[in-house]
């Protein structure tokens, strides 16, 4: 009872197990894969070419390469103990004529008669020989008198000494008889062969990836409400048809932007004449407080329609452009003190942006307008590096709850307690602020300020 119990229990820790070493596999994978799909496609590409060389390459060398040079070096191993055995049978001429000539006559061997002496020291062996190791293991085999070899001396002979009782066989035999020595020719093939199949496949996906590329740089720009210019569907069939999809939403997007902008713009034309006739006939109305309460409410109404058109407009027709935006960060700092506030601005690394100019100051002066309203300093920080655009507005106000702070950016809210609360305001500063920033590809985020208030921040990519 108590095993069967234990076992489900054990699968349950083993799959555990299991599954966290396979998430650490994944994650470690992860990082040290390239993340880009053209390096990762070349990865694709090159990897099972590179396992498929080496394979080959090691069966080659191991079944043809390493056992035609046993079989090569066994042969001249027998031609060696041939010799040998013909030194011990043959008359003992002078100059050994007849063993030299049997010798070369025969088995195309080179044979020497020295006189007696020690064998030369055991001289450096190669790095990596198959020659030498099988040639020795060979001899070692069929003589068994000492022996000495050289494959590494003279690069077209092998040089065998062979200790008899009365004298040393010098033996000089080619060393292309001796081992496979063509088989570099197919490595060098099978490479040279990769390398001119890789370089192609390289080429040809660098010509896929592009248009992948280029829709990306394409979306990127929209988003950024930065023109499109040039771009046209290419590459294969799939990445044409992303294109061709992300041009007809941005036709659709662009359409429905100016069907909007050409709707608003009538109904800003209809209410401002009928304003326009609140104005003239309050102004052939006598002087009084009935009058003058009546003139406030058409102006707030006035500002307050301003405001719901321009955020539901969002200005769309201006065009992204080189802006100097410490001179931006500047100019609201004045607009600040202006306002009764004490202000300072900074900022720091190269202030040229290409940015829509005019609606990124709207979206800092919202965030600067509202710091006014609730606090006696502020302060407006701008950085700039490779990829962001930061600028931070702090100030020493009461601040927003951090339970409110998404709040604050719905249209047209106004909490009693909230930041964005003003006399006759609209509620939708941080609203206005947040979609310009949005339409750059950024956001606008709130914080706590070290200044004791509130941080606003903006964020746009350059």
């Amino acid at each position: 009872m108590s095993v069967a119990e234990s076992g489900p229990s054990g699968f349950r820790l083993v799959g555990g197990w299991l599954k966290e070493a396979n998430t650490r596999f994944a994650a470690w994978f992860n990082r040290v894969t390239p993340k880009g799909l053209y390096p990762r496609s070349l990865l694709i590409i090159v990897t099972p070419m590179v396992i498929l060389q080496s394979v080959v390459a090691f069966v080659f060398m191991e079944r043809h390469y390493s056992t035609v040079t046993r079989r090569l070096s066994a042969a001249v191993s027998q031609d060696i103990s041939a010799v040998v055995a013909l030194y011990g049978v043959l008359p003992r001429d002078k100059d050994f004529s007849a063993l030299r000539s049997i010798a070369w006559r025969n088995l195309r061997l080179k044979v020497d008669v020295l006189p007696p002496a020690p064998l030369p020291p055991p001289g450096p062996k190669p790095f990596f020989s198959v020659l030498d190791s099988a040639l020795s293991r060979e001899i070692g085999a069929r003589v068994k008198e000492p022996f000495w070899i050289d494959t590494v001396g003279r690069s077209n002979l092998i040089e065998v000494r062979i200790k008899m009782e009365d004298a040393v066989l010098l033996v000089f035999a080619p060393r292309n008889a001796a081992y496979a020595s063509n088989s570099h020719i197919f490595l060098l093939w099978m490479v040279g062969t990769s390398l001119v199949l890789l370089t192609v496949a390289i080429l040809f996906l660098r010509n896929q990836i592009r248009p992948i590329e280029n829709l990306a740089d394409a979306a990127e720009a929209f988003g950024k409400g930065r023109d499109v210019e040039n771009f046209r569907p290419r590459g294969a069939r799939e990445v044409r048809r992303a294109a061709v999809a992300f041009l007809e939403m941005k036709r659709r997007i662009e359409r429905q932007i100016e069907q909007r902008t050409t709707m608003l713009a009538g109904v800003s034309h209809d209410m401002r004449t009928i304003l326009t006739r609140f104005k003239l006939e309050l102004a052939f109305l006598p002087d009084g407080a009935d009058t003058e309460a009546l003139k406030k409410d058409v102006d707030e109404l006035q500002g307050m329609l301003e405001a719901y058109l321009a955020f539901a407009r969002g200005d769309p027709g201006e065009q992204a452009a080189l802006t100097d935006m410490g001179q931006v960060i500047e100019d609201l700092r004045l607009n600040a003190e202006r306002d009764g506030a004490t202000a300072e601005a900074s900022f720091m690394g190269p202030p040229l942006v290409e940015v829509k100019g005019d609606q990124l100051k709207r979206c800092i002066g919202n965030l600067v307008n509202n710091a006014v309203r609730h606090a006696r300093r502020v302060a407006i920080t701008g950085t700039r590096d490779a990829r962001w655009l930061i600028v931070t507005v702090d100030d020493d106000g009461p601040g927003i709850p951090e339970e409110k702070r998404e709040e604050v950016f719905r249209p047209f809210l106004r909490l009693d307690d909230a930041r964005n609360q003003d006399d006759g305001g609209s509620g939708l500063g941080l609203a206005i602020a947040r979609d310009i920033a949005r339409a750059h590809g950024g956001e606008v985020l709130l914080a706590d300020s070290p200044m004791g208030g509130l941080r606003a921040s903006v964020r746009v990519p350059v």
